[in-house]
């Protein structure tokens, strides 16, 4: 089998890694908000996450309705003098 010039090779043929500039990949603890610790493998040291599969509605099957700063009250009152103007006709 022929290589190209500047590949580096192994007996057998395959190619070999480059040493000294890949990083090092090591054991590493994945930490939600939620409180889960996720143990893995990384190149990065301590990960922290907001959410996880423990915590999301995909996941869960539970979806959470959030009411920032009242939208779905003002959406509300915005809109009833619509369905009141509607009622007469």
């Amino acid at each position: 089998m022929h290589r190209p010039e500047g590949i580096n090779t192994e007996e057998g043929g395959s190619p070999v890694m480059k040493k000294d500039i890949h990083p090092k990949y090591e054991e590493t603890k994945i930490r939600c908000a939620c409180g889960n610790v996720i143990e893995t493998g990384s190149t990065r040291d301590n990960i922290s996450v907001e959410i996880c599969s423990n915590c999301h509605p995909f996941f869960t099957g539970k979806q959470k309705l959030v009411d920032t700063a009242g939208r779905i009250e003002r959406f509300r009152k915005k809109y009833a003098k619509f369905q009141k103007q509607e009622k007469p006709a």
